[in-house]
């Protein structure tokens, strides 16, 4: 079973829907990461700062990269315990193909089911 985990910066919510302004990145991860709770291939976990901080210290790769880079490295995507990703949230495209699975009902403006075409869907 692939293992994907996703370390977040300090955040009130995994939404982004409690802020001033509704954080679209965050909702798309959010559907991502609900999309891939009935998988059967993939262990999919999300920890946030502010929520998990233990997680963040029992990682030895997460704790690494936070006293080299600082929290700018974050967030950091981690697969069977490599990091394929920092500094910045992976698309649906690259969560595609690192993880072979399609995912449904993730579409964004910037990053469709349709490679860009937001009318198709």
């Amino acid at each position: 079973m692939m293992k994907l985990e996703l370390f977040e910066e300090a955040l009130c919510c995994s939404t982004g829907v409690c802020g001033p302004s509704v954080d679209e990145n965050l909702l798309r991860i959010t559907g991502v990461f609900e999309s891939l709770k009935n998988s059967k291939k993939i262990e999919a976990n999300r920890y946030n700062l502010s929520s998990n901080p233990a997680e963040f210290t029992k990682n030895e790769l997460v704790l690494k990269q936070l006293q080299e880079q600082g929290n700018g490295c974050l967030p950091i995507m981690i697969v069977d315990d490599k990091i394929v990703k920092s500094g910045s949230y992976p698309t649906n495209q690259e969560i595609i193909e690192i993880t072979g699975i399609e995912l449904v009902g993730t579409k964004t403006k910037n990053d469709s089911c349709c490679g860009g075409n937001t009318t198709c869907c």
